[in-house]
C-alpha cells in the first residue's frame, strides 16, 4: 500500500499503486474514488478496488460513513464490454461489489456525475443512498447488447421505481435524467445546478452518517398494482423484440422481483443473465458496438485534427437539405439555410416546421424546444449571405448537370478557407471537386432519408480531398448524432453500391415467381421493421428509376429492370401518389397487396419468357443477401473501404439491418464463406454474369478466412 498524505493533513489518501480505485478521507468521511479514464468502465481491477476500498473503510473507526464518486467526467459508465463472452469467471453472488455495498456497517452515498448506466446504476442502488448533479443521467442499457442486468438491477430498480417504470426503462435501455429519476425514486436528492458534487456529497454522508436502520433497498416492498402488466408489456414489444431473447428475459426477472423474496430473484437475474451471454443475439450486438466504434478510426490518415466549424450552411430546402438543416439545429448549431427562389425556400421551411410538430404531437420534443431550434435555421436569399460561413452543405437535386453549377458557384464566393461538401448518394465526387479551385477541401456527405431521423453519414474521399478536410467531415457527422463512415469515390459509394445487387435481385425474384409481398415478409420476418418493397414506395420508386437510367447510359451490360420501370412508366410512384408496389388508402400509409401489380408481374415476365417457380423463404433471403456480400467483396477488393465491419455500420444505420444479426458480414461468417462462395458460384452457373464470384470471396472461400479478417487493398 502507498499511503500519502495532505499537506494540510485535512485529507488522506490509501491507494493501491496499480488501483483505479483510491480511498481519500475527508476528516469522519471516506471517499471511494473510481479513477479509470475514459468513462470508469467496471474494467479490470474497478470491482475489486471498490470492495477493498470499502473494507478498509468500514474497518477504520475513524471513519463513519462513505461516499462513492467517479473521478473525471462520470460516475460508472458500465461494465467493461469487452470482459463478456470471454470464459472469464464471473464473481460469486455474496462477493460482488453490489452485495458488499448492499451489506456495509456504514451508510454509503454514491454521488452521481456524467453516467450512471449498467453495472454503475447497480452500484448506485446497491449504496444506501443517491445523489446526482442535474445533468447526470442513469440507466440498465443491457438490452441493448442482448444480455439483462446482472448485478442486482432487475431486483432493485423494481423496488425503487416500481416495476412499470423498471420494465420501461430494462427494456428499452434508455438513458433517463436526474430529475426524471428523482420523480421515479431512484435518487434520493438532485443537486441544484452549480454544486460542487463532492462537497455536497461529504455533507451529505455527515448528515445520515449516524441514523440507523440503513436504508437498503432490498428491504422495499415491490408494490405491484397491475398484474397483467408484464403480459402487457410482452404483447407491447412484439414487433421491435422480434426474434430477440433478452428483452423477454429482462420482464420475466423484472416479474420475479414481484413474486420471489430478494434473495431468490438476484438468483433468478443471474440464471436469465447466463442463458443470455454467450447467446447469438448478445455475440452479435456485442460485434455490432465495437464495429461502431471501429468505423471512426482512418488508418492511413494518421493523426489529423479536424477543422473547428462554428458556422453551417445548406444548399437546398428540399425534404433532403431541410433534413439537413434540423440536424445541424438539434445539436445546437445556427445554420443558413438557401435555395433557388423564395417559394422552395418557404416551402422548405414550412416542411421543417411540420416535421418538428410531429414530433411534438407525438410527446418526443417539448414545445418550447421545437421553438428553440426552429430559431437557430436561419432561411436566407442567396450565395452572398452565406459567404462567410466555414463549411456548406449542398443538398440540391441529384443530377451532375444541377450540381456542378452549384460547387462552382460555392467556390466563387466562399471564403478560401470554406469546406465544401456534397450530399450526394452515388455521383462522382472528383468531378464535383474539379469544379472548384479547392479540391483539396471538397468531399462527400451522404446523409441518409429522411436526414434529421437516420444515423449514417457517409463521408465520400475524393482523390484530392486532404485528410484534414476528410477527418472534419467525419467529426462533423459525429458531433450532429451521426455515425461516420468512410467511403471511396466510386459509384453509389459503399452502402448504397453494396445494396444494389439486392435491389436489383428483389425485382428479378418478381420475373420468377415471387410477388412483393412474399419477399418483404422474408425480410420482416428476418427482421427488418419494413420488406423492402414497402421502404421502396417510402422513398419513391421515380428515385430508384432515375438512378437505374443513368447506370444503363454508362453501362451497356447494366441490367434492366422492366418491372419496375413499368409501374414508373404508369405514374406509380409509390406513396406519393397512393400506388407503387402495393397500393395506398387515402391518408394512409399501409400498404395493400394490389391484383394490379400481380396482373403487371405477370404480363412483364411472359413478354420475358422467363420460367416461373415457387420459392422458399430460405432462397429469397440468400438470394438477395448473398448477392450484396458477393458486392462488398468487390468493394473491398478495390480498396474502397476500410473494413468488412464499416460496410455492416453501414447497412445497419442505413438500411435498417437487424441489429441483433450484427450486419451483413457478420451474418455471412455465421453460414461460413465456404457455403456462401459455394451457393453464388452454383447462382453463376445458373444465372449468368451478374452472380460470378468476386476475387476475395473466392480467396476467402479457399483459404477459410472469414469475412471479417480479410484484408482489404489499400484505401483508395
Amino acid at each position: 500500500m502507498l499511503r500519502i498524505l495532505a499537506a494540510n493533513h485535512a485529507k488522506e489518501t490509501h491507494v493501491s499503486e496499480s488501483s483505479p480505485v483510491r480511498l481519500e478521507k475527508e476528516g469522519d468521511i471516506g471517499v471511494i474514488v473510481v479513477d479509470y479514464p475514459p468513462v470508469n468502465a467496471l474494467g479490470p481491477g474497478v470491482s475489486d478496488g471498490i470492495i477493498d476500498a470499502l473494507n478498509r473503510g468500514n474497518a477504520d473507526p475513524d471513519i463513519r460513513a462513505m461516499v462513492l464518486i467517479g473521478a473525471g467526467r462520470s460516475f460508472i459508465a458500465g461494465a467493461d464490454i469487452r470482459g463478456f463472452g470471454t470464459g472469464r469467471k464471473r464473481a460469486s453472488i455474496g462477493s460482488r461489489t453490489y452485495d458488499v455495498l448492499d451489506a456495509s456497517p456504514k451508510p454509503v452515498v454514491a454521488a452521481i456525475h456524467g453516467f450512471a448506466l449498467g453495472g454503475g446504476l447497480e452500484n448506485a442502488m446497491a449504496c444506501h443512498y443517491r445523489i446526482a448533479v442535474p445533468s447526470a443521467k442513469v440507466g440498465l442499457p443491457e438490452v441493448q447488447i442482448g444480455i439483462l442486468p446482472g448485478g442486482g438491477g432487475t431486483q432493485r430498480l423494481p423496488r425503487l421505481a416500481g416495476p412499470k417504470v423498471a420494465l420501461e426503462m430494462i427494456t428499452s435501455g434508455r438513458h433517463v435524467p436526474a430529475p426524471e429519476a428523482l420523480r421515479y425514486g431512484i435518487l434520493d436528492e438532485v443537486l441544484p445546478e452549480g454544486t460542487d458534487l463532492r462537497t455536497s456529497a461529504i455533507a451529505f454522508a455527515r448528515r445520515v452518517a449516524d441514523r440507523r436502520p440503513l436504508p437498503r433497498v432490498r428491504d422495499h416492498a415491490v408494490q405491484v398494482d397491475d398484474p397483467g402488466m408484464f403480459d402487457t408489456m410482452r404483447k407491447s414489444i412484439a414487433r421491435r423484440a422480434r426474434n430477440q431473447k433478452a428483452p423477454y428475459h429482462c420482464i420475466a426477472a423484472v416479474e420475479a422481483s414481484c413474486t420471489l423474496p430478494f434473495d431468490a430473484g438476484i438468483v433468478r437475474e443471474n440464471e436469465l443473465f447466463n442463458e443470455l451471454e454467450n447467446s447469438d443475439e448478445a455475440r452479435a450486438l456485442r460485434y455490432a458496438f465495437f464495429a461502431e466504434r471501429e468505423v471512426a478510426k482512418l488508418p492511413d490518415l494518421g493523426e489529423v485534427k479536424p477543422h473547428d466549424f462554428h458556422a453551417p450552411a445548406v444548399i437546398g430546402a428540399g425534404t433532403m437539405g431541410g433534413g439537413i438543416a434540423m440536424s445541424f439545429a438539434d445539436f445546437g448549431y445556427d445554420v443558413k439555410i438557401m435555395d433557388a427562389n423564395e417559394q422552395a425556400l418557404d416551402r422548405g421551411m414550412e416542411r421543417i416546421r411540420a416535421n418538428y410538430a410531429t414530433s411534438v404531437k407525438r410527446g418526443s420534443l417539448a414545445h418550447d424546444e421545437m421553438e428553440r431550434r426552429l430559431a437557430r435555421i436561419h432561411p436566407v436569399g442567396g450565395y452572398d449571405e452565406i459567404k462567410d460561413c466555414d463549411v456548406v452543405v449542398e443538398a440540391v437535386f441529384e443530377r451532375m448537370d444541377v450540381k456542378k453549377p452549384v460547387f462552382a458557384r460555392l467556390d466563387h464566393v466562399m471564403n478560401p478557407d470554406a469546406l465544401l461538401f456534397s450530399n450526394t448518394s452515388a455521383l462522382d465526387m472528383d468531378a464535383l471537386a474539379a469544379e472548384t479551385k479547392r479540391p483539396d477541401k471538397v468531399a462527400g456527405t451522404h446523409f441518409f432519408s429522411p436526414a434529421n431521423v437516420m444515423k449514417l453519414l457517409e463521408v465520400v474521399r475524393p482523390a484530392n480531398a486532404s485528410p484534414q478536410t476528410l477527418a472534419t467531415a467525419m467529426a462533423m457527422g459525429r458531433r450532429i448524432g451521426k455515425i461516420s463512415a468512410m467511403a471511396g469515390n466510386t459509384d453509389g459509394f459503399v452502402a448504397n453500391r453494396s445494396r444494389a445487387p439486392f435491389n436489383s435481385e428483389m425485382v428479378i425474384l418478381l420475373e420468377q415467381g415471387c410477388l412483393p409481398e412474399q419477399v418483404d415478409k422474408v425480410m420482416v420476418d428476418f427482421g427488418y421493421p419494413m420488406g423492402p418493397f414497402a421502404v421502396g414506395d417510402l422513398a419513391g420508386l421515380d428515385i430508384g428509376a432515375e438512378g437505374r437510367k443513368r447506370r444503363a447510359a454508362a453501362d451497356p451490360k447494366y441490367r434492366k429492370l422492366p418491372i419496375a420501370d413499368k409501374l414508373v412508366e404508369m405514374g406509380r410512384y409509390g406513396q406519393k401518389t397512393g400506388a407503387g408496389w402495393y397500393r395506398y388508402e387515402k391518408g394512409d400509409r399501409t400498404p395493400h397487396p394490389d391484383t394490379e401489380v400481380a396482373a403487371i408481374i405477370r404480363q412483364v415476365a411472359g413478354e420475358m419468357g422467363v420460367p416461373q417457380h415457387n420459392f422458399t423463404d430460405q432462397e429469397i433471403l440468400r438470394r438477395l443477401l448473398f448477392s450484396s456480400v458477393n458486392e462488398a467483396c468487390r468493394i473491398l477488393e478495390e480498396g474502397k473501404a476500410y473494413r468488412a465491419s464499416d460496410i455492416d455500420v453501414m447497412w445497419l444505420h442505413g438500411f435498417g439491418f437487424p441489429r441483433y444479426r450484427g450486419g451483413l458480414m457478420y451474418w455471412a461468417d455465421g453460414i461460413g464463406v465456404r457455403e456462401v462462395y459455394n451457393q453464388i458460384a452454383a447462382w453463376h452457373q445458373q444465372f449468368g454474369e451478374r452472380w460470378a464470384p468476386s476475387r476475395l470471396l473466392r480467396q476467402l472461400a479457399e483459404t477459410g478466412t472469414p469475412f471479417r479478417d480479410a484484408k482489404p487493398a489499400p484505401f483508395r
